[in-house]
């Protein structure tokens, strides 16, 4: 990669591309009214709720609630990152790609140096899995393995091999300097250099594109540590990768499920019978980017783990972790094993299919949850209910707004024995509410929400706000905020759509508000749609003075208010 790819063809890109055409050559699609309707590609259903605007350059299904632009769809559909997407959208419309020449040469040898990292893991990964035909020493661990069930056909699926127990091996047969950047090497405060591996059973690591990106050994004797990994280099972060990715969608490239597991021979004894929908994490905890990658390929996810205090632990971690991932449409499971059992073991005593049985009949998230936070307190009374309340609200926050939120919070109700919470009253507590909570079409129809997404609809409606000249002064609202913020966008913007403002809130908090309003339907006749936003505008305008005047009265009926806010004060009268 030779620098990054600059903003202003990005969007141009969003700007020529037809997503109708692109959706259609890897979905058929059929005209519905002004939209082209399929069965969704990411959920199964029997009736198409699958929806493509060619007007709004946008999708969005009504099922399961995904939605995005013509970059969000391929990353999606084809398990891309984001630059590979950007790649793939320029060689549809057959245009290259390009990058940011800031500091060209310092890139290009980053390039250099990645590429060659790339070569040299693979042809080392090769040198250890030679080692089992032409090296005696390599024995122990063939018999180790063979102990484990490994086969042959599954050693060679996996590459496993064996780092011989010498120092400086590696050196005699690559680059020192390359061997280093690729983390084969430690090189001591004094200077002192050797091999990093060392009479090591070894486990290459690839990436879902099929490259060795690093390694795990595993040692044949008493000795610490038992396992050892790679160290974090430009090719290699433990927090994005997973073990078994890549020999797993080899055999499936959509599988049902996905089973995470704890370590490698976890992995490889799985696959060894069959199981071949089977991940690790790499010694450390499961991160959201872990679960994002996963989640591109498949709707649920089995997290299994030893049923001792250590396997419980690490399960409630993963649950922690799963919460802010888990958007409509997605699920997930915990398997905890009996005690003493591991996978491996657990699967040569029940057979294959008592293991399957176990994966299917995994607790769901839904009930682990709520029963792992009930556990300490005493449901039977007040005060337990409410301690349950109070443990389950930093978790429910996480949750993505959707169908499964709703649920939870359903659940959560039924199980305290009340009729309304308000989850979002304070950031880090829930608290009972007599207010009744404004229905959810009312709530679409906010003036903020009806300005926000005439406007994300209607770009050219920033001329709107222009003419209008409107005092901003004061108006600090979430809802005044976003929109002051997508009227710079366009204003900033030489060619704004719908599609590239939602590409410019890509990571960001805002994200998924500005897709569901994109996609909100108005039901505004096209020549009434200036006269709405306008209307909508003024409105929201007078929500947000009104609302500060009331924070400024509080205030001076409290402490008072500095010089600057009693003119903002009668700033605002004055304009009531």
């Amino acid at each position: 990669m030779a620098g990054r790819i600059p903003r202003e063809f990005i969007d141009d890109l969003l700007a020529r591309i037809d997503i109708v055409d692109l959706i259609d050559s890897l979905v058929p699609l059929k005209k519905s009214g002004s939209n082209f309707m399929a069965r969704c590609p990411f959920h199964t259903e029997k009736t198409p709720s699958f929806s493509v605007n060619r007007n709004k350059q946008f999708f969005h299904c009504f099922g399961c609630g995904v939605s995005g632009n013509a970059i969000g769809f391929l990353m999606d559909f084809n398990h891309l990152d984001f630059v590979e997407a950007v790649e793939d959208l320029a060689a549809f419309l057959g245009v290259d790609v390009p990058r940011e020449q800031a500091s060209l040469p310092r890139v290009q040898n980053n390039k250099a140096n990645v590429e060659e990292s790339y070569e040299l893991l693979s042809q080392v990964a090769a040198f250890y899995y030679g080692q089992f035909r032409n090296n005696p020493e390599a024995q122990k661990a063939i018999e180790y393995l063979k102990s484990r069930g490994v086969g042959g056909e599954v050693a060679k699926d996996f590459l496993l091999g064996y780092a011989p127990d010498q120092w400086h091996i590696l050196e005699a047969q690559f680059n020192r300097a390359a061997l280093l950047r690729a983390g084969l090497l430690v090189k001591t405060d004094k200077g002192k250099i050797y091999d990093r591996f060392r009479g090591r059973v070894m486990f290459p690591i690839r990436d879902r594109r099929g490259r060795v990106v690093g390694f795990g050994g595993r040692v044949l004797d008493d000795s610490l540590p038992k396992y050892l990994n790679s160290p974090e280099t430009p090719v290699f972060q433990k927090s994005r990768e997973v073990y078994g990715l890549y020999e797993s969608l080899e055999k499936n490239a959509k599988p049902r499920r996905m089973l995470v597991v704890e370590g490698y021979m976890d992995v490889i004894a799985l696959q060894q019978y069959g199981i071949g929908h089977v991940v690790a994490v790499l010694g450390t905890a499961i991160s959201t980017a872990h679960l994002d990658l996963l989640f591109r390929f498949t709707s649920e996810l089995v997290f299994c783990f030893d049923g001792d205090s250590a396997g419980r632990q690490a399960a409630w971690r993963s649950v922690e972790a799963v919460l802010s991932c888990m958007r409509d449409g997605r699920q997930a499971r915990i398997m905890l094993l009996p005690q003493g059992e591991d996978p491996d073991s657990l699967i040569r005593s029940k057979g294959v299919a008592e293991f399957v049985r176990m994966q299917d009949q995994a607790q769901s998230l839904s009930d682990y949850f709520f029963e792992n936070l009930s556990q300490d307190q005493d449901m039977l009374t007040l005060e337990g209910r409410a301690g349950l309340v109070k443990k389950a609200a930093g978790y429910l926050q996480k949750l993505p707004n959707g169908v499964f939120q709703g649920m939870m919070m359903d659940k959560l109700k039924k199980i305290a024995q009340v009729s309304d919470l308000d989850v979002f009253e304070k950031p880090t507590n829930l608290k009972y509410t007599n207010k009744s909570r404004l229905p959810e079409k009312q709530k679409q129809n906010s003036p903020a929400r009806t300005a926000i997404s005439l406007l994300l609809q209607n770009p050219e409606l920033e001329k709107v706000v222009e003419q209008q000249g409107v005092d901003w002064e004061g108006l600090d609202s979430p809802g005044v905020n976003l929109f002051r913020e997508i009227v710079h966008r366009i204003s900033q913007s030489s060619r704004p759509s719908l599609a590239s403002l939602v590409e410019g809130f890509r990571g960001l908090a805002e994200e998924k508000y500005i897709k569901q309003l994109g996609f909100q339907v108005t039901l505004v006749p096209e020549e009434g749609v200036e006269s709405e936003f306008s209307d909508a505008m003024q409105r929201m305008v007078r929500q947000a003075r009104e609302n500060m005047l009331e924070i400024l009265i509080a205030k001076e009926k409290s402490q008072g208010l500095d010089q600057h806010e009693k003119q903002l004060f009668l700033n605002m009268l004055a304009k009531k």
